[in-house]
């Protein structure tokens, strides 16, 4: 009875604990943890480059390898030392020629603002070449800059699907061998959005349908290597990360639902079917929500790919805030890419299915699915079954894929819930380092950058996640709109991070400890 009692109690002590340990993840869950560090804009040293009459420092890349930071902003190129950003190393202006900009004024646009050359694309090409792209007065270019003699080489290759024709258009890219793979508006007025390859030998993009694209907000690509050392002959594959409006839910007004979507390298599109488009297209919802609050994030801000060593498998890190954010919250939530491709290799498709010959209207598809299965990759399994290239699948396949690009199974979170959820503040930016201690534990280090020009630094524990320091990083309050990191550190805890803000300066955080 005795023995008895006391593992009552204790079972009782126990309920009582997880109850209260429960409301306290409530109360964080619903306020957001404090930072408990906070460091006002005067407080900090910080290294700043601007050129005065010179804005939009939107566009960064850095080459670790040669310490040089590339910075495209409106009509200008600049190389920067890394080590020291204030220190410009070449500078190449890229202007819109007078004759460009009054046709742009004439079609409507302003002459002064958005009928000027905005840089949007700044990829490395190889050791000699930049790939670069600028708005050019809503007739978008291309060229290669020479990083010896840093100077245009003259092609002015049309940019149309490579780069937007308007500043304020959503964009993104990746150079993947060479090949340019972006997502942007195909068209002057900005109604018809393109996941593309710009490549000589193969381009391929998307169908101009609404259930492939339907008014993206692109935020980020990326791309995954296949395993090297793997027998199943894997493809890479490059991954998309925008928010559309909804073509599932019905909804009174636009809902917007936030995506992932891939393509894979040795996609060479149809024979017939897709012609020149891609066969290997999927899209899936990624969701960020907390169920027992019923609370739905559905605004992808931005994504950015851990892929560290040390990692099983690379894991994607994204920002979020809801569609109607009245009380200013946000998450942070955290995707293993195992969790990804197994919706995109065994989930369900969806279909449309009219209803009432009203409109359209999306379900799960439960009928037959063709062999090989649409939108896989061409690997050895597939190669096994005499499909070489995506030239070879046969018309039911391709048809298939292009009737249902959309997956019914949804990507969930690592825990089923968000990382961080922090009210009262918008993030905008994120990038994520995984780093040793001095003790030698190891931690993933998030750096979220805010629309207030605040950096939090949090790190994952094992009872949740805790933003360790909050850093005013400019002085007027202004967005961060580029968060970028170096992995080159000044010790073994801190970590060098580049960042822009809406009115064009150029900050280089070099004293940011992890630890």
């Amino acid at each position: 009875p005795v023995h008895y009692q006391r593992a009552r109690t204790l079972k009782m002590a126990l309920s009582i604990l997880c109850a209260l340990w429960g409301l306290v993840l409530e109360v964080a869950l619903t306020f957001g943890p404090v930072p408990r560090i906070s460091w006002e804009h005067r407080e900090v040293q910080l290294i700043h480059f601007h050129k005065p009459e010179v804005s939009n420092y939107s566009t960064l890349l850095l080459s670790e390898d040669k310490d040089v930071l590339y910075v495209g902003a409106r009509e200008v190129i600049f190389a920067l030392n890394s080590m020291n950003i204030a220190e410009k190393l070449h500078e190449f202006p890229w202007e819109v020629t007078e004759d460009k900009r009054i046709k742009c004024a004439v079609k409507g646009k302003s002459e002064q603002t958005e009928c000027r050359n905005y840089v949007r694309v700044l990829q490395q090409l190889n050791e000699t070449f930049l790939y670069v792209c600028g708005t050019n007065a809503f007739q978008p270019t291309c060229d290669y800059l020479n990083l010896i003699s840093f100077e245009l080489g003259g092609k002015n290759e049309d940019g149309k699907g490579r780069c937007p024709f308007d500043p304020a258009q959503s964009y993104t890219s990746v150079m993947v061998d060479e090949e340019l793979y972006s997502g942007t508006s195909y068209n002057f007025l900005g109604s018809e959005p393109i996941i593309s390859r710009n490549s000589h030998q193969s381009p391929l993009r998307t169908e101009y349908a609404i259930p492939w694209l339907n008014e993206p907000n692109f935020v980020f690509a990326d791309v995954i290597r296949a395993d090297q050392n793997g027998t199943d002959g894997e493809d890479d594959k490059i991954y998309f990360f925008f928010t559309e409006v909804s073509v599932e839910y019905e909804f009174v007004g636009k809902l917007m639902i936030p995506r992932i979507a891939r393509v894979c390298k040795r996609d060479q599109g149809g024979l017939r079917t897709l012609q020149k488009k891609w066969t290997s297209f999927l899209k899936a919802r990624l969701i960020c929500t907390i169920p027992d609050k019923n609370l739905i994030f559905n605004i992808i801000n931005d994504v950015f790919i851990l892929k560290s060593p040390n990692l099983k498998e690379p894991v994607i890190y994204g920002v979020f805030t809801p569609q109607l954010n009245n009380v200013g919250l946000s998450a942070v939530c955290a995707y293993n890419l195992s969790t990804v491709e197994e919706v995109f290799s065994k989930g369900k498709y969806m279909q449309s299915a009219t209803v009432e010959q009203s409109h359209t209207k999306w379900v799960r598809y439960n009928g037959e699915i063709p062999s090989p299965r649409p939108g896989a990759c061409i690997s050895n399994k597939v190669g096994a079954s005499s499909y070489m290239s995506s030239l070879n699948l046969p018309d039911k396949t391709l048809q298939f894929v292009k009737d249902h690009p959309l997956m019914d199974d949804s990507v969930t979170p690592i825990g089923d819930r968000p990382r961080l959820v922090k009210r009262d503040v918008k993030y905008t930016q994120i990038v994520v380092d995984r780093v040793r201690a001095l003790n030698g534990t190891i931690y993933d280090v998030m750096f979220i950058g805010t629309d207030q020009g605040a950096l939090h630094k949090a790190i994952s524990c094992e009872n949740g996640m805790h933003i360790i320091e909050e850093t005013q990083l400019f002085p007027n309050f202004e967005s961060v709109q580029t968060l970028l990191l170096s992995s080159k550190r000044v010790s073994t805890i801190s970590s060098c991070l580049f960042c822009t803000s809406t009115s064009g300066k150029i900050i280089s955080v070099g004293t940011l400890s992890a630890g």
